[in-house]
């Protein structure tokens, strides 16, 4: 018996010995992967790196491992910034009576692939493509797929604007928390939506209950100094969707309705905000608003941090809002937050290793009246 007792704990230790070393192993393949980014002789690779992950809330460390303080500063730099124009709303015309499908009738569904080879920033050469299943919609949204070379995602289209908004959860504060995409559709009882503005988010640990920046709810401003200026996507009464930064006073000044903070503005006025040089940005999952200049609103969601989906650059997301005919555009939150519902279905996935994270606002797509 005291044999076999040795026995089965030498096989124990055996076991254990194995796994640590597999640990072990794993953990010196990821550092030196990372460490060939970084030192390698790709400055893109190096530069995609950094930018990733110091734009997650949990993963911001591993930059500083390998690079000191300056040497990141100087990544993180980016060129020419458009964001804070003025913009002009003379360039987009809100339908009177919104130009909504019949019911029953099919709008027309469309695949989006960028150009992989176009190395200019906001502007690439792009083709649209009509996929073989075209889906049917009846309810003013349009659903669009979204591809490109380490990308995919969905595009919503919804004609009339006005029924876009920003759901809250019912209170702010240090003891309150956020709610989920899904949970912020079903108190409203909504169609679609998707995440919006940032949040206080400590290491990845955030309860969506204190919110970045400035949250105006029906035309009240319930987070934020309204003299600090921030940049957000603030839609008025008429349906206009306002990007760049502004104060809560000037918001409300503006007639903003409802609005959430993120940013930066992607495309201001018919062009990208980053201008020559871009607005960088890493490969991660996102989120950003856009408005045509008929009116229509267009939601995007970009998958990220899998295997068939790396993620896409603030860039990407210019040039994508700018095929799709954006007039103006700006980022929302992006990463672990981003995910598109609608009609009950995840249109997208969540990088949330925990399923759907709770946030601090919604951009919300009412039901169809009509």
């Amino acid at each position: 018996m005291e044999a076999k007792k040795m026995n089965g704990g030498k096989v124990a230790l055996r076991v254990a010995v194995c796994v640590i070393t597999a640990l072990l192993l794993v953990v010196f393949a990821v550092y030196g992967v990372m460490w060939i980014l970084v030192h390698g002789p790709s400055t893109t690779a190096r530069r995609l790196f950094v930018l990733s992950v110091k734009e997650t809330s949990a993963g911001g460390f591993l930059a500083d491992i390998y690079l000191n303080e300056n040497e990141i500063a100087e990544i993180l730099q980016t060129g020419e910034d458009k964001s804070g124009s003025e913009m002009d709303s003379s360039l987009i015309s809100i339908p009177t009576k919104p130009d909504t499908p019949t019911p029953g009738s099919p709008a027309d569904s469309s695949e989006s692939l960028l150009d992989p080879d176009d190395s200019s920033p906001g502007k690439p050469d792009t083709a649209v493509t009509p996929p073989d299943d075209t889906n049917e919609a009846d309810d003013g949204i349009q659903v669009i797929d979204i591809k490109g070379q380490t990308f995919h995602g969905k595009m919503m289209v919804i004609t009339d604007p006005t029924r876009v908004f920003v759901g809250v959860p019912d209170s702010y504060g240090a003891d309150s928390s956020g709610l989920t995409v899904a949970a912020m559709i079903e108190k409203y009882d909504c169609i679609a939506g998707t995440n919006a503005g940032g949040f206080y988010d400590p290491n990845g640990q955030g309860t969506g209950g204190i919110p970045d920046g400035m949250v105006i709810y029906e035309g009240e401003l319930l987070w934020g100094d309204p003299n600090a200026s921030f940049s957000i996507a603030g839609l008025d009464s008429n349906g206009l969707l306002h990007v760049g930064q502004m104060t809560g006073h000037q918001a409300l000044e503006a007639n903003i309705r409802y609005a959430a903070s993120f940013g930066p503005a992607l495309v201001v006025n018919g062009e990208a905000a980053g201008g020559k040089w871009g607005l960088g940005g890493g490969l991660n999952p996102r989120t950003a608003i856009g408005q045509r200049a008929d009116g229509a609103i267009l939601l995007l969601v970009i998958n990220g941090r899998s295997i068939d989906s790396l993620g896409a650059t603030l860039d990407d997301l210019s040039a994508i809002m700018l095929e799709h005919g954006a007039i103006n555009a700006t980022n929302l939150d992006g990463g672990s937050s981003s995910i598109m519902i609608m009609d009950g279905e995840y249109l997208t996935n969540s990088a949330y290793i925990f399923g759907e994270r709770v946030v601090a606002t919604a951009i919300l797509v009412r039901k169809n009246e009509e």
